[in-house]
């Protein structure tokens, strides 16, 4: 049962007062010889005699008993106090408080219990401290406090008070949130020069619209309106507006009588455009002092509208400058001097380096099963050197592109007693680096896949990357070796060994049928250029055997055999690759950009001669925090070259073997990077040929032209292993040049989701084809996914 904590204090209060009258008045003043404490439970007679202000011999009054009551009273510990006296003892009566055995919440979803907590703990309710029945009251107003900041005016917190066996308590802090309040309109006054769009375009306070029931914008925060107040004041600012007002008191914000609807109102005065007059620099600039000049009027400069966002760029600008040459603690401050009537700004920046700072050791936190070496050779910041904020910053784009982290951090500490140096603190978060297949594994274009695979790109945490596989589907036999090590000299060149075998039925992949069983190895080196570009070569061996059905197998293809006059094909094999990667993550990169372009030839003593061409481009950018978009093209061309064979058949007709090789040709379609266009049938795109049976087959060709313009949503699913979605594919594959047609490319647009789960990356997606001819196979639905470690 919940007593009225008022009534009960005013009691005490009065029972408090009253004692010390009492007291004086029945017992003439005493020489105190003892003390004796009544009433203890928990806290112990120590404590008592600490915060008493009368000892023994002392002599005890009306005043000094006063003291001591109101002494301890103001522990917060006691309840009721009362002194009295046997003999020449003092007696200390005292009611102790009860301790809080628990403190529990229910009803609460808006605010996180943890948070919930944290603000009960700042207002002196934890659990095993002292229950102070006033706190109550202090718990109430402040739920309410927070939960109205959160537009929900209708919540109702209530307070339940157990009394429990040794002086104990539980305490249920009961929460009814109610519904929050919707904002139905907002209306800017004042404004003359820009409308309210422009405005309040970047503003998170939005009025209801029909997706405010996903994006919960138009719930009021106090919060996040003071922020869209402060949104409105750089708007200005930005704009050379320096007299701008626009402060909370001349917002206001209105309730509709059922508490569900606010209207909000935001005045502002505009006040007159200012322009840069002069630009001076001051101080220690340790740079050029025209250099720095110079790159301040980068941002701003002598009669240009004054912009805020320009200065403190402009200061961004010059502190990075510095503390990319060891002045870490660098700081700019820049000194307007306004002058009203002429409306402009003279800008003064005073520059003050701070000390030049070296980098004394840096450690590594985070990476349970990655080496440290791995981590350290990635860095730019060296220890021992002076610190560079453009070495830290390229060091960790470096440690995310590797792809074992999910999250990187780097913080500079200070190192006590010095000036001059600092620690740099590497944490990372480590993700799933490998692929781990035993029977598990699902595509749509494969059907289920019984295989057993081990593929590591972090193998043992040394870095290097192997990979083993035995699989078996509908389609493909295989077995596999594949090392990398990306380290395998000093300077970062990396040298790589591959090993296979594979029986492949190209009819259960949805091409033509025909099988080819093959065998290879090839060995290839990477060499570094630049931070950002590498060039990397191969150079192997293949041995391919292709088995036709004449009858099934479409006539191109069984041609093309006939002419060659074997079914094994031998090729020697070299290839070159040039590539730059920008990209500031591996796994979920929101900017920079990817492009290789590669060529693949087959050396003398092949069976036949022929190149491949390949550019891949990925470009990222970040529209704004909450949208990145990627743009991607995938450009192919395979042609021959040298000899060409040509042979009369017995029925007379003559067969001729030129360009790429079939088994060699681009498909288009499905899920797979290769040829995606989503929505499609995987590698149904494209030219299609006919056997002498009468079937048509998807054959392939020399020629790839696949693009796709994709939006990522980073914040949509709060998890750094998803990201969500919305795409525009097109392409198509062609026989050679002279069959490309614009016209013949398909399109498709819809949404897809790639989550890294703990089972293993899954991929969904489903499109919609926005261009498409008779014939095409469509497949809105697609989906993958296979078993991760």
């Amino acid at each position: 049962m919940t007593r009225r904590p008022t009534r009960r204090l005013i009691a005490l209060a009065l029972a408090a007062a009253l004692s010390v009258p009492a007291f004086a008045q029945e017992v003439e003043p005493f020489q105190v010889s003892d003390v004796r404490v009544d009433g203890l439970q928990r806290i112990s007679a120590g404590t008592v005699f600490t915060y008493l202000p009368i000892e023994r011999g002392d002599t005890v009054n009306q005043s000094n008993a006063a003291d001591a009551i109101r002494a301890l009273y103001k522990t917060g510990f006691f309840e009721d106090v009362r002194l009295s006296r046997e003999g020449s003892i003092l007696v200390v009566n005292v009611v102790e408080r009860p301790a809080i055995n628990k403190i529990e919440m229910k009803g609460n979803k808006d605010i996180k219990e943890d948070d919930l907590r944290k603000g009960l703990k700042e207002i002196g309710l934890e659990e095993g401290d002292t229950f102070d029945r006033m706190s109550l009251d202090r718990v109430t107003q402040e739920l309410t406090r927070q939960y109205n900041n959160r537009g929900k005016y209708n919540v109702e917190i209530n307070p339940v008070v157990t009394q429990l066996d040794r002086n104990r308590v539980n305490v249920a802090i009961n929460v009814k949130e109610g519904k929050a309040a919707k904002i139905r309109h907002i209306n800017v006054i004042g404004n003359e020069l820009f409308t309210d769009k422009e405005l309040m375009d970047n503003w998170e306070s939005r009025q209801t619209g029909w997706l405010s029931w996903y994006k919960r914008d138009d719930q009021y925060s106090k919060e996040r309106l003071s922020g869209d107040l402060e949104k409105l004041q750089s708007y200005y600012l930005d704009r050379g507006y320096i007299d701008a007002d626009v402060t909370p008191d001349n917002t206001q914000v209105a309730i509709s009588p059922n508490k569900r609807d606010l209207y909000i109102t935001a005045g502002l005065t505009e006040g007159e455009q200012y322009k840069v007059s002069t630009v001076t620099v001051s101080g220690d600039t340790v740079l050029p002092h025209e250099d720095i000049e110079k790159q301040i009027k980068l941002f701003v400069a002598p009669d240009k509208v004054f912009s805020r966002r320009g200065l403190e760029a402009a200061n961004e600008s010059v502190a990075a400058a510095l503390s990319n040459i060891g002045y870490a603690f660098a700081s700019v401050n820049p000194v307007p001097n306004v002058d009203r009537a002429s409306r402009t700004v003279a800008l003064d920046f005073q520059v003050n380096p701070g000390p030049r700072v070296n980098v004394r050791r840096v450690v590594f936190d985070g990476n349970t099963r990655t080496a440290d070496n791995v981590l350290r050779r990635e860095m730019r910041q060296m220890e021992g050197s002076w610190y560079s904020q453009a070495a830290i910053d390229r060091s960790k784009i470096r440690l995310q592109q590797l792809g074992f982290f999910e999250e990187v951090k780097i913080e500079s500490k200070p190192v006590p007693g010095t000036q001059d140096q600092v620690d740099l603190a590497v944490s990372v978060k480590e993700t799933n680096s490998g692929t781990i297949n035993f029977g598990v594994g699902y595509s749509q274009l494969g059907g289920i896949q019984l295989n057993g695979s081990l593929s590591e790109r972090n193998f043992m945490g040394s870095g290097n990357q192997l990979s083993v596989a035995l699989a078996r589907s509908s389609y493909q036999k295989q077995a596999s070796f594949q090392f990398l090590n990306p380290y395998f000299s000093k300077n970062g060149m990396s040298l790589g060994y591959n090993v296979y075998w594979s029986e492949f039925d190209y009819s259960n992949y949805n091409t033509a049928q025909y099988n080819t069983s093959e065998g290879a190895a090839n060995v290839t080196l990477g060499i570094p250029l630049t931070e950002w570009d590498s060039i990397n070569w191969s150079l192997g061996y293949s041995r391919k055997q292709v088995s036709i059905f004449r009858g099934s197998t479409p006539q191109s293809i069984v041609d093309y055999i006939d002419a060659v006059g074997t079914r094994t094909f031998n090729a020697w094999r070299t290839s070159v690759s040039f590539a730059r990667d920008t990209r500031d993550n591996y796994l979920q990169p929101t900017r920079g950009t990817y492009q290789r372009l590669g060529l693949e030839v087959t050396l003398p003593n092949s069976t036949v001669s022929y190149y491949i061409l390949d550019y891949q481009l990925s470009k990222f950018f970040p529209l704004s925090d909450k949208l990145v978009l990627n743009t991607v093209a995938n450009i192919g061309y395979g042609n021959s070259y040298g000899k060409t064979y040509t042979r009369t058949l017995s029925d007379g007709r003559v067969v001729t073997a030129k360009g790429m090789p079939f088994y060699e040709n681009f498909y288009a379609g499905g899920v797979s990077q290769a040829g995606r266009v989503r929505g499609f049938v995987d590698n149904t795109l494209g030219p299609t040929d006919f056997s002498s049976f009468g079937y048509n087959q998807p054959i392939g060709g020399s020629i790839k032209t696949i693009g796709s313009l994709e939006l990522f949503f980073p914040k949509l699913i709060d998890s750094p292993a998803a990201r969500v979605s919305a795409f525009l594919d097109f392409g198509n594959v062609f026989a050679d040049r002279s069959s490309i047609k614009a016209s013949e490319l398909r399109a498709s647009a819809g949404v897809a989701m790639m989550w890294r789960s703990p089972m293993g990356p899954i991929s969904i997606s489903y499109a919609i084809p926005v261009r498409k001819f008779p014939g095409d196979r469509i497949e809105r639905l697609q989906f993958s996914f296979a078993g991760q470690f």
